[in-house]
């Protein structure tokens, strides 16, 4: 029984089919099933198909967007629920802060990224998409994260990881902070030209690099 509700919520996002993956995620918890569970054997194998199907050249962007979207609609029932469930490994697993740099709209590979993150036991701060790399620097002086992740998905746009990463160094930021990277056009060498502590090209690896990072 379970198997066939993680089929359909898999099916669910890559249909787009935002108003069945919020019903699913309901009842997942009225069941109350693993979330953890039911996030990587359910929503997050449709999202990842979707990622796959659209490299491959199967899918074109508006079913991307439109299994983003119903993604997203599971995840606003589920993450509290996973950050209550993980209150106590939260304190241990660490901060994270999550932002597309500026000038680039893309959200989809983050946002897979902090659910996986999520459900691995971390607290989120997800800033979103083109977010200006002041409002970078103001979140991680606020909240003072373990891991600051930042994603560019156009190569006009790298450079803007560069730019924050000068940033936190001029504002003194920098030490006791691990800058993680990713995006289509980001690789190992850019990482290292840019001083970053690691690059990850999904997000499987990221909630890996993020452990390894941590110790």
């Amino acid at each position: 029984m379970e198997a066939e509700l993680f089929e359909a919520m898999k099916n669910a996002v890559l249909d787009g089919d935002e108003q069945l993956a919020e019903e699913l995620a309901q009842t997942a918890i009225q069941k109350d099933l693993d979330v953890t569970k039911v996030m990587n054997e359910g929503f997050l194998k449709g999202i990842q198909e979707a990622g796959d199907l659209y490299q491959a050249g199967d899918f074109y962007l508006p079913e991307l967007v439109s299994a983003a979207d119903a993604m997203k609609k599971a995840l606003e029932i589920l993450t509290p629920v996973l950050q209550n469930s993980s209150a106590d490994i939260l304190k241990s697993k660490g901060k994270v802060v999550l932002a597309t740099v500026q000038g680039d709209v893309h959200d989809i590979g983050k946002m897979i990224v902090g659910a996986m993150l999520t459900a691995a036991g971390y607290e989120i701060y997800d800033l979103g998409a083109d977010v200006p790399n002041e409002t970078v620097i103001e979140t991680v002086r606020k909240v003072t994260p373990d891991v600051l992740g930042l994603s560019a998905l156009l190569t006009t746009t790298m450079q803007e990881q560069k730019n924050i990463i000068g940033m936190l160094e001029q504002e003194n930021l920098r030490d006791g902070i691990k800058v993680i990277i990713g995006g289509a056009p980001v690789s190992a060498r850019w990482s290292e030209m840019i001083c970053a502590d690691g690059y990850s090209d999904n997000a499987m690896d990221a909630v890996k690099l993020a452990e390894r990072l941590l110790g």
